[in-house]
């Protein structure tokens, strides 16, 4: 593919303009397309290539196009981008509809690993904690997504770039799971750290 590949930089701008903004235009909510086709996501959201990341970060279209295929995902899954420069994101709409195809298929938390490491490798490292953020609180907090929290703590936690923002995702990880002898995610010094943290706030 001709996103992933080594070509020139201006043969690459040429392939999104045209087909990403189709992609935009006609894949936006067509859920069971989204679904069972699999060979889209590693075209939107391209990892590791040699001599690619620093080019597309130079480029504002392809970044605008990441962005744009980021909210067309989010939009699959049941949320919304809410401020794109500080990455909240809020349910959507259809929340309960999207989240229950999320619990029951559980091959999207393999993509969502995906974009959220795409994001930050690619000029969005920003948006990587507010997501994943997002589904800690959704799925240990208020109870939902129960099939999705172990992609979330094992892998969605652990692909977010930043040291202090991943520090805090485990801090909130760990102040809301339960129990917490079963709590794995950190060492034991770091959770006695963080019980005598608890204990100092709740005095």
């Amino acid at each position: 593919m001709l996103f992933c590949s080594g070509r020139s930089l201006i043969i690459f701008i040429i392939f999104i303009c045209i087909s990403i903004k189709d992609f935009h235009n006609n894949w936006r909510g067509r859920y069971d397309k989204l679904e069972y086709t699999h060979t889209f996501i590693q075209w939107l959201f391209p990892l590791r290539e040699p001599g690619m990341n620093s080019a597309f970060c130079q480029s504002h279209e392809a970044k605008a196009n990441l962005l744009e295929s980021y909210k067309l995902m989010l939009d699959f899954y049941g949320m919304e981008l809410c401020n794109d420069q500080t990455g909240e994101v809020k349910r959507a709409e259809n929340w309960e509809e999207r989240f229950n195809n999320l619990n029951y298929n559980l091959h999207n938390s393999l993509r969502i690993t995906r974009i959220i490491k795409c994001l930050g490798i690619l000029g969005y490292r920003h948006l990587q904690a507010p997501l994943v953020h997002f589904f800690l609180k959704e799925s240990l907090v208020k109870g939902e997504l129960p099939y999705v929290k172990d992609s979330i703590l094992n892998y969605f936690m652990f692909a977010v770039l930043d040291k202090g923002e991943r520090k805090k995702l485990v801090e909130f990880a760990y102040f809301n799971y339960h129990p917490k002898d079963e709590f794995v995610w950190c060492s034991e010094k770091i959770q006695m750290q963080l019980q005598q943290k608890q204990l100092q706030q709740q005095q």
